[in-house]
């Protein structure tokens, strides 16, 4: 045990930069503040291919796996080329001499084989410098066309086992799709995996779309569409092509929809006149409440995860700023007090943090908060930052950025919530708005 708690040190040091970790069986509390994380160095020989037909799945699995692990920041895989043993055999034993030599911390062993159009997948994790075995192998089988689900799968459990975190690599990402010059742009929601790959279109180009937001299973979408020529939030069950209009009315406008946590709700903004209130709408019944009465624009509105309270964003002061206040309406208590404009806040699944977009001397940054307002972070800066989404595991936040010029476009970023990981997310057009399922 102590080995592993060891091992692990790395890890917990990166993590407990984020944010301090309580213990679960006592009250220590460990905080660090400063520190150089260095991370933790592993190996991903290519796995063995059990059947003829899994050779190009080993390989393919084995990469999508270690790409995972090392584009969190907190792994660093010793390369290939570097190796000297080759792993032929997943039953035989392994030579941890040979991977101490090239002082790799922890060793991860897989086996494909494919019959019948599915892929059966099983790994081993390893602390190679004790010689034993992390948790237990396991095994995951799918369809040959599902087969990076499997690595993501792999990864999440790796990633668990080496940080007692949750994963967030077998997760999806809908987001607005933009194609086309910048004015003219054609604008479609979308769905990817969380790195980019296996994108989908849920939309035509018809209509611009804004905001989506997954529901809590990830089996609806939450967006605004301009297909009647106002915004009106639709609800689109993701597979399906047909959506179902929440709000609608002459004269009035709804966007900036989110779910409830149990799905059951839908918090947004209405616009009617010259005002702009949040309200809330039970998606059974159909039956809705104001929440705020203000003259002021109220807008951007995010459940806390246990749904007790909501976070928006709201000029009632005169700047456009943070604010909480019980979900059920009521009155609100302002959180952010630091220079410059706040906008889209969204709670993290964990709880503890608040991510916004915050824009302050020409510079546009995603940054976070405690819940209170207290320990504001700002993790990037750019001409344009904005509409922050959370990991499943609340440990990675991901936003669009647009590059300067006439011919401008909006890419996706991550982020880590040290603000030391930021990284490009590859999709083939424009991308912006994303917002971040679950676990699948």
């Amino acid at each position: 045990m102590k080995h592993i708690l060891a091992l692990c040190l790395a890890v917990v040091t990166a993590l407990a930069l984020a944010a301090p970790a309580q213990a679960q069986n006592g009250p220590l509390r460990i905080e660090i503040t400063e520190g150089t994380i260095e991370p933790m160095a592993y190996a991903v020989p290519d796995f063995v291919a059990e059947t003829p037909g899994a050779s190009e799945y080993a390989q393919q699995i084995a990469r999508v796996v270690a790409d995972d692990l090392t584009g969190t920041g907190l792994f660093r895989e010793i390369p290939r080329e570097a190796h000297i043993s080759r792993i032929t055999s997943f039953q035989s034993p392994v030579q941890f001499a040979d991977w101490k030599a090239i002082n790799a911390l922890v060793l991860l062993t897989g086996a494909v084989s494919e019959e019948g159009g599915r892929v059966t997948l099983k790994f081993r994790v390893w602390d190679v410098f004790a010689g034993t075995e992390l948790g237990q192998g396991m095994q995951f089988a799918a369809t040959s066309d599902g087969w990076r689900r499997l690595a993501h799968k792999v990864a999440d459990q790796v990633y668990s086992r080496l940080t007692g975190e949750t994963g967030y690599f077998d997760s999806r990402v809908v987001f607005v799709s933009e194609s086309g010059p910048k004015d003219e742009r054609a604008k479609r929601l979308a769905i990817m995996d969380y790195d980019g790959a296996n994108v989908q279109y849920l939309t035509d180009s018809r209509a611009i779309v804004l905001a989506p937001r997954f529901s809590p299973n990830g089996d609806r979408v939450l967006y605004t569409s301009y297909e009647t020529g106002e915004p009106r939030v639709h609800v689109l069950n993701v597979g399906s092509v047909q959506s179902q209009i929440l709000q609608s009315g002459g004269g009035v406008m709804s966007f900036a929809p989110r779910f409830s946590p149990d799905g059951s709700r839908v918090v947004y903004s209405v616009t009617s006149g010259s005002n702009t209130d949040i309200y809330m709408r039970d998606i059974a019944s159909g039956a809705t409440q104001q929440l705020t009465f203000t003259p002021a624009i109220e807008t951007a509105p995010s459940f806390s995860p246990d749904g007790s309270r909501i976070v928006f964003e709201s000029d009632r002061s005169g700047t456009q700023q943070l604010y909480v206040m019980p979900s059920g309406g009521g009155e609100a208590t302002r959180i952010s007090f630091g220079q410059g404009r706040y906008g889209t806040p969204v709670w993290s699944p964990r709880g503890d943090l608040i991510a916004f977009t915050k824009q302050n001397q020409g510079r546009f940054h995603i940054g976070v908060m405690r819940t209170d307002g207290s320990e504001e972070r700002l993790l990037t800066a750019s001409r344009l930052d904005e509409g922050p989404t959370w990991a499943p595991n609340g440990r990675v936040i991901m936003f669009s950025r647009e590059t300067q010029g006439a011919q401008g476009t909006s890419s996706l970023y991550t982020v880590d919530v040290a603000g030391r990981k930021l990284t490009r997310v590859r999709t083939p057009d424009g991308a912006s708005d994303p917002s971040w399922g679950p676990l699948q």
